[in-house]
């Protein structure tokens, strides 16, 4: 097939982006900056494009001669920036990709959303059914990003929604570098009881629950949470990522709640200067939301069977971050 991934220069938009070449698939990537995977991608073989989701005119340009459309492209983890720019890209962005492959007739598109979406899991392990309780503007941003795909599925459209959990793996320089930095010191400082459920996926996991989606019968109108098989608790992820580098980690265990008030002062001092803030609350987070899910739905209806479990996950991680010299 001829396929358009929307953010398919980033993390997971290049792991798609080579699977779906090495499967013969003839694939195209819409980024609005060259992302980290520029060199590799084109050397593959694959056409890329730099261009918003937010400008319909590089949108339409992207779409013509597509079968099908990944949208992955999204804002995310953007501290310097107005809500509206989350809303322009997350929401207006996705209905501009919407709109352009409805009128290119592609036979399908699937969304790729978050866990987010849920928030804090009071009850674990939810599922797809789980309550809509989003923590922050951006998981907020896809949810209602969710809603405009739905308007689209309901004039005919074949649409999947995927909420993928914690993403992680070879190829990204920051989701669990934090983890591996502390680890490799030897001690961790765990705010609170690091009893926390955690749900990762390991990025070869959810490649493949994306490559199962290209059955354009599987489903159709549906929605599907991807993860690894189980969810842990962190103070477990943390030992874990330690035994990946052979090293034993001695967890300190300290009060949460001067952390999450540093968090939000951090946030209102830094924000009208825009800069960074060493702190903010989502970080905070980490460490008190539960994520922890059920995948049964994507089992039954996809077929989905994660194949790679938390500890060779961890141990590939940490043999390309010292590869990379990131640890």
């Amino acid at each position: 097939m001829r396929i358009l991934v929307t953010g398919g220069t980033g993390f997971t938009g290049a792991a798609l982006v080579l699977r779906l070449l090495s499967a013969g698939h003839s694939v195209k990537s819409l980024d609005y900056q060259k992302g980290i995977a520029w060199d590799k991608l084109e050397k593959e073989g694959a056409e890329l494009i730099v261009g918003s989701v937010t400008d319909k005119s590089d949108v339409a340009k992207s779409m013509q001669n597509v079968d099908m459309v990944f949208h992955l492209a999204a804002a995310f983890r953007e501290l310097n920036v107005p809500d509206k720019h989350y809303y322009d890209v997350n929401v207006n962005g996705t209905r501009n990709v919407l709109e352009a492959a409805a009128k290119r007739n592609v036979l399908k598109f699937v969304y790729c959303s978050t866990q987010g979406v849920h928030g804090h899991v009071s009850n674990p392990p939810g599922d797809e059914n789980s309550p809509i309780s989003p923590a922050d503007y951006y998981q907020q941003t896809k949810y209602e990003g969710e809603l405009v795909v739905h308007e689209f599925m309901k004039q005919g459209m074949n649409a999947v929604i995927i909420r993928p959990t914690a993403i992680y793996g070879p190829g990204d320089p920051g989701r669990f570098l934090m983890i591996f930095r502390w680890a490799k010191k030897g001690y961790f400082p765990m705010f609170g009881s690091g009893m926390t459920f955690y749900h990762p996926v390991y990025i070869d996991n959810l490649i493949d629950g994306f490559m199962l989606t290209l059955d354009s019968d599987k489903g159709r109108g549906e929605t599907y949470l991807i993860a690894d098989e189980e969810y842990l608790p962190i103070n477990e992820l943390v030992r874990k990522t330690g035994d990946a580098m052979r090293i034993k980690v001695r967890i300190i265990h300290l009060p949460i709640m001067p952390l999450v008030l540093a968090g939000h002062i951090c946030e209102k001092i830094f924000k009208p200067i825009n800069w960074t803030p060493p702190l903010f609350p989502r970080r905070v987070d980490w460490f008190r939301q539960v994520r922890a899910f059920k995948i049964d739905k994507a089992k039954r209806e996809l077929g989905y069977k994660p194949s790679v479990d938390i500890d060779e996950g961890l141990r590939r991680t940490a043999m390309w971050y010292t590869k990379e010299r990131y640890i």
